[in-house]
């Protein structure tokens, strides 16, 4: 009986626990990255769609990865796009290092963080 009990409690007590963590929404998706050389830079448009809901939840960023990680550009996005969904936004100049064959793209939210799913793009002249 003691057993069952403190099943009990330690499965009540995982639910109160479950239940108070902050509610994750639908992450930022990238839906398409259009990339252009130019001079040796690079431009990068990446539309995003994402459940924004106003100034406290929106997606606020996103980011061009080497493949080994390391940031090679960022764009903040300062507002939310609560009735442009989805939406394109650019980054110019952005240094690919000689040699590097694709990137990685994510999107970043303000309430949720980085997305963990990346958006790999194949670099060509």
């Amino acid at each position: 009986m003691k057993k069952t009990t403190s099943v009990t409690i330690a499965a009540l007590f995982a639910a109160v626990q479950f239940a108070a963590a902050p509610l994750r929404a639908d992450p930022p998706v990238i839906e398409a990255v259009r990339s252009d050389s130019l001079g040796g830079a690079w431009t990068f448009s990446v539309t995003i769609r994402h459940p924004d809901t106003g100034w406290d939840h929106y997606a606020d960023g996103w980011e061009v990865l080497a493949p080994d990680g390391s940031r090679l550009g960022y764009r903040e996005l300062v507002h939310p796009h609560v009735s442009e969904q989805p939406f394109t936004r650019s980054l110019s100049g952005v240094a690919i290092p000689a040699g590097t064959a694709f990137v990685l793209v994510r999107a970043h939210c303000k309430v949720d963080g980085w997305n963990r799913s990346t958006t790999r793009v194949n670099l060509t002249n």
